[in-house]
């Protein structure tokens, strides 16, 4: 394992289906840091799975559940802030979750071709967002300027290991890693 970027945490945003999750498992375990997907911690704090919320809360509803969680692990101690946090893909698409980011972590975006996005996504039933391929296309247009105010932007083409690479050899990572 290479030197730490730092305490804090790392925060990959970025649309549904760009890897984040994927991502964030590569880089926490070159790392050794935690792990952490919102969604995940969503439906642990909120007691129910993400689609059953869009049911019965609407998307304002679930919104409100995602920045909760998104607190959540804002308040951890520094020390247990040194995590990998896949954000959901509408997370970094408002203000208030910016802002708080910026107070723990470094985001990156892994930015991919919508298109590539819809093929990965197109058939998984649990994404609320993902049902309509021209309203998928019109949300991720509109939030291409979020996710451009990222720390980082990232080419999530290509494997797991190689985005991971891509990330290890930023200039804000300290050291590198070796077998990057």
């Amino acid at each position: 394992m290479a030197d730490s970027p730092g305490p804090g945490a790392i925060a990959l945003a970025g649309f549904m289906g760009s890897g984040k999750s994927t991502v964030g498992r590569e880089i926490a375990r070159r790392l050794g840091r935690q792990f952490i997907d919102l969604d995940q911690a969503i439906e642990r704090l909120a007691g129910q799975a993400i689609s059953r919320i869009f049911k019965e809360s609407g998307e304002d509803g679930f919104r409100d559940w995602e920045h909760a969680a998104l607190r959540e692990q804002a308040k951890c101690s520094p020390g247990t802030r040194d995590i990998v946090l896949a954000l959901g893909g509408g997370t970094y698409a408002f203000e208030r979750n910016r802002d708080l980011l910026r107070s723990f972590a470094v985001t990156i975006w892994l930015d991919s071709d919508p298109e590539t996005l819809w093929e990965r996504v197109r058939d998984a039933s649990h994404r609320p967002l993902a049902q309509d391929r021209e309203a998928f296309l019109r949300l991720h247009a509109s939030r291409q300027e979020s996710y451009a105010k990222a720390d980082f932007r990232i080419d999530a083409s290509g494997s797991p290991e190689e985005i991971a690479t891509r990330i290890f050899r930023l200039r804000w990572f300290k050291g590198g890693l070796a077998d990057a």
